[in-house]
């Protein structure tokens, strides 16, 4: 077979979900200048990591180009899939990771102008990307696509959650806006994402309990998929802390004053929440792997969400003080590096050796595993 013929063999497979891998990466970056702690190294590591991410950002979006010039059928028939369709919405995620890095981090290397300039054009088409996935991808579900009665996994959040991440770095830009209306709508605009993703996230993650009493886990590959749970999660009490900090240059006093307070009564409660999360997750993926469990790109569900956990849990130990945070910050975010760092090189393995590059495995089966 010739290296043409191979190149475009993998791109008959390559998927929205590889957008995963730039949402995960860059988190790692973004959740380092987060937390509550900065020893040393740790910044030029955050820096290193954001270059990674944004050049990764470009290799792919270079992919998917090419891949809509050669035969634009394919990606019409992944929109088309059941399961694939939902990963439509890592693509706006990961333009919005990168918006949000080249604010925490980016800035020390390319200019604060610079970053700013490159946030503000990240930012706005990941955020219409992503109100575009919230809308349409629900709709096609609603209306066109076959759903089973076990077919609710954790992929059914990526449509929805973009709104949410772009009201967390949209929270970023705020400071960089003059005084005004202008700065006003957009941070209202910002708390209304906000809502729109919590709302339909909770909805969701109703349905995917339901799922697991009555069907369990329904195959290993959708599995690390449960861990999409703490991206809406996380990323809520991430957004709100963020939001709570710069009401003040957005809107009168009391109402700043409420935000703060918001944050805290949003955070606390969602973050417990969250921990049990956790708990379930890592009891039900330790389980499939006793039996099992292949390597997919679905395991970069292991880095985002839990992420977006770190960066939330910094959030409130920033807004409360407590140690507790604190501690429970650092911890998750040496969980995090040691789950990317192995992600990381199983995807890199995967991709020289081409298995991330083969047909997706039919749909599981209904009904549950007694193993």
């Amino acid at each position: 077979m010739s290296v043409d013929s191979v190149e475009a063999a993998r791109l008959n497979y390559f998927g929205p979900n590889w957008f995963a891998s730039v949402m995960g990466t860059g988190i790692v970056a973004t959740a380092a200048a987060s937390l509550p702690v900065h020893p040393a190294g740790l910044r030029a590591f955050a820096e290193v990591v954001w270059v990674l991410t944004a050049a990764l950002l470009v290799l792919l979006i270079g992919a998917v180009t090419v891949q809509w010039m050669r035969d634009p059928r394919i990606a019409r028939s992944q929109a088309r899939n059941p399961q694939m369709t939902h990963f439509y919405g890592a693509a706006p995620m990961a333009l919005l990771t990168v918006a949000a890095g080249a604010l925490l981090v980016g800035r020390d290397l390319i200019g604060t102008r610079a970053a700013v300039d490159l946030a503000w054009v990240l930012w706005t088409a990941g955020t219409l990307g992503g109100l575009f996935t919230a809308l349409s991808i629900p709709y096609l579900m609603f209306t066109q696509l076959e759903v089973g009665p076990d077919a609710a996994f954790g992929g059914w959040l990526m449509p929805v959650v973009p709104p949410m991440v772009a009201a967390a770095s949209g929270a970023l830009l705020i400071p960089h806006m003059a005084p005004g209306t202008g700065r006003t709508t957009m941070f209202y605009g910002c708390f209304a994402m906000f809502g729109l993703s919590l709302f339909a996230a909770l909805i969701i993650i109703t349905m995917i309990w339901s799922r697991l009493a009555h069907y369990g886990t329904s195959g290993s590959a959708r599995v690390p998929t449960l861990w999409i749970v703490l991206g809406p999660l996380g990323q809520g009490i991430t957004a709100a802390g963020l939001l709570g900090t710069v009401a003040e240059l957005a809107v009168r006093p009391q109402l700043a004053s409420g935000m703060k307070v918001f944050a805290v009564l949003f955070g606390v409660p969602v973050w417990g929440f969250a921990v049990l999360w956790i708990g379930l997750a890592t009891a039900l993926t330790v389980r499939t792997l006793r039996r099992g469990m292949p390597f997919a790109l679905t395991w970069w569900s292991l880095t985002f969400p839990v992420g977006t956990f770190v960066t939330g849990t910094s959030q409130l130990a920033a807004h409360t003080g407590l140690p507790l945070f604190k501690v429970a910050a650092v911890v998750a975010y040496i969980c995090l590096l040691s789950t990317w760092a192995l992600v990381t090189i199983r995807t890199l393995k995967g991709s020289v050796g081409g298995s991330l590059f083969t047909p997706p495995p039919p749909p599981a089966t209904i009904g549950k595993d007694p193993r």
